[in-house]
């Protein structure tokens, strides 16, 4: 049997699309690609993505609600990032924008964890190199993210 081949695009509903589309461009560095009035939708491209939309956000008007927490749905989306040095400025960018929730690591991966304007979670992670993976990956962890010890250890290295 074949299975799916990897995750190509994910679509969240939003309140208000354009403030969504500011988010997710100022915050995260999406570029919007394609907009359709018809359904107040938008679709947008992760920076160096070669997909035609990685996120597709569709207004359903201030009014609506954010999803709640705890319930059946959706948990979080994660976006990778190519280096520890991109996770550490999108740590500045989240803290800035008020949108940084937490932050961990799970050994084989450094994540940020945040929430855009309308209560979805996000995940931004950085994935340690293949071979560097060791046990973390077949047994994962929530550790403190030791930011000075894994910039020392890992700045400039790309996955």
């Amino acid at each position: 049997m074949t299975g799916v081949r990897r995750l190509n695009h994910a679509v969240l509903f939003v309140g208000d699309l354009d403030r969504a589309i500011r988010f997710y461009e100022e915050v995260l560095g999406f570029e919007t690609t394609a907009r359709e009035q018809r359904m107040n939708a938008a679709f947008l491209r992760a920076h160096q993505s070669t997909n035609h939309h990685d996120l597709g956000l569709f207004g359903l008007g201030a009014s609506a609600p954010n999803p709640t927490r705890g319930m059946t749905g959706l948990y979080h989306l994660a976006w990778q990032v190519e280096t520890i040095d991109d996770l550490a400025a999108m740590r500045t960018t989240l803290l800035d924008a008020g949108a940084l929730s937490g932050e961990s690591s799970h050994g084989a991966t450094k994540s940020l964890y945040g929430v855009d304007p309308d209560g979805n979670q996000f995940e931004v992670m950085w994935m340690l190199p293949r071979d560097s993976w060791g046990d973390d990956y077949d047994e994962p962890t929530i550790e403190r993210l030791d930011w000075p010890t894994e910039l020392s250890r890992w700045s400039g290295v790309a996955t």
